[in-house]
């Protein structure tokens, strides 16, 4: 449930770090700096869910404080600061950014035409506009994207069902940023999928990690005769879903998440694409020619 915008990820990162394993002997006088831009509340967060990634960097012999640097920019759940954000790292500027999601992605290629960006997180990035095509991405953007995003939301409506057959009302909390030209047809399976299974969708978008206290939660609060269970998925929504596991917990309603991570956080179910998996390719696929 994967694919690459191009193949060569690592191959690319090894040239943009410009700095081959067998001229470690003669460090070079710049160190190479990587720029990380997430929607995640911290750095720390957003580390631990990208760990795959930069342990591929290292078994590919780069490693942070030695011969490479990464410079972190965290929107802390707000779209409105990602282009701030990735304007900064253009500014230092970083010789590769790695971009979480499309909405990450969008900003840093905005900020800039030159520095090469990684995406990571996000599916059909050529509907979303992130790159000609897959065969020929064009510009300076490429990464690792899963294509069967609308086959996958379907599928865990279904298996929410199969585990609460009382559910009939759902809530489909989502991030902002995953709304793009795709994301209507996105919705259109999910109500599909919904009328076959007898369930009634409400949705909620947010932009920020505070929409979720200052709006949602209370709407969901009021609205507990007409919902009974909970669809989540979109960066924000991740990086949030602790707070939102501990209100359907709290509340007795059943969750259901994108990954793996949302059960950890106490969410019912999980289910979509293995993250891991996406982020370690990011950083090996290619380097067999």
């Amino acid at each position: 449930m994967w694919y690459s915008a191009v193949g060569c990820i690592v191959t690319l990162i090894l040239n943009l770090l410009a700095a081959p394993l067998a001229a470690a002997a003669q460090p070079p006088t710049k160190v190479p700096r990587i720029g990380v831009l997430t929607l995640w509340n911290s750095p720390a967060e957003f580390r631990a869910f990208s760990e795959p990634f930069f342990q591929g960097l290292h078994d590919l012999g780069w490693v942070e404080g030695q011969n490479m640097a990464l410079e972190w920019r965290a929107a802390e759940g707000n779209l409105d600061r990602l282009p701030d954000l990735a304007a900064e790292l253009v500014r230092l500027p970083v010789d590769l950014i790695l971009a979480q999601a499309e909405a990450g992605a969008r900003a840093a290629k905005h900020a800039t035409t030159t520095i090469p960006i990684v995406f990571t997180g996000t599916s059909d990035p050529v509907g979303r506009g992130l790159v000609a095509s897959l065969a020929r991405p064009g510009g300076n953007i490429t990464g690792v994207a899963f294509d069967s995003w609308l086959e996958i939301t379907g599928k865990r409506l279904e298996l929410l069902k199969a585990a609460v057959p009382t559910v009939s009302r759902v809530a489909m909390l989502s991030g902002q940023e995953v709304r793009s030209p795709t994301y209507e047809a996105l919705e259109q399976v999910q109500e599909r999928a919904a009328r076959g299974l007898g369930l009634t969708l409400r949705y909620f978008y947010v932009t920020r990690a505070e929409d979720f206290t200052a709006e949602v939660f209370p709407a969901l609060t009021s609205d507990t005769d007409t919902i009974d269970a909970l669809h989540t998925e979109g960066p924000i929504v991740s990086g949030y879903r602790r707070q939102i596991a501990d209100f359907a917990l709290q509340h007795r309603l059943p969750m259901i998440g994108v990954q793996r991570s949302y059960a950890e956080a106490g969410s019912l179910l999980s289910y979509g694409p293995t993250q891991r998996e996406l982020q370690w390719r990011a950083a090996v696929l290619g380097t067999q020619k």
